[in-house]
């Protein structure tokens, strides 16, 4: 007997039939029970997982972001401590400075007044000795004169 090629044994079946719907069915059926058994938890653990790994991602950033700006807090601080200390540094250096040109004007002034009285006592004294130098020198002249001429000298002679 002849058989049409669709339904022959050994060969295979192109026509569907009822099995294909019934595969088919089985088929959303065990995506349905796959998704609600394993897909579904699998997916829910990986995102919870996804979402404590962002969460301390961004929990570190932000960490980081706090670092970084206590940092440039410090940072900024800090040079503002040094300028403060070096500005304070300069005004003590300068107000030395100017205290010790004070003190050295004042022992200037001192010196110089120092150095007219010690000029004027000079000249004072070089005065008295030529004075006492002239009188002495006139006394001499005389006793020499005296001893020369063999009689006393007056001062009318001298001049």
């Amino acid at each position: 007997m002849t058989l049409p090629i669709g339904f022959a044994e050994d060969s295979i079946q192109l026509v569907p039939d009822g099995t294909l719907l019934l595969h088919i069915l089985i088929i959303l059926v065990m995506v349905y029970v796959l998704n609600a058994t394993l897909y579904k938890p699998i997916n829910r653990i990986l995102e919870a997982r996804e979402k404590r790994t962002r969460g301390r991602l961004t929990e570190a950033e932000e960490i980081l972001r706090g670092v970084s700006e206590k940092l440039s807090q410090y940072e900024r601080s800090l040079r503002q401590a040094r300028g403060e200390a070096n500005s304070f540094t300069e005004q003590e250096r300068t107000g030395a400075m100017q205290e010790r040109q004070t003190k050295l004007n004042q022992m200037r002034q001192q010196l110089s007044e120092s150095m007219a009285k010690e000029k004027e006592t000079i000249q004072r004294q070089a005065d008295e000795a030529r004075g006492a130098l002239e009188i002495e020198s006139r006394r001499i002249a005389r006793e020499i004169g005296a001893r020369v001429l063999n009689r006393p000298v007056g001062d009318a002679e001298m001049n």
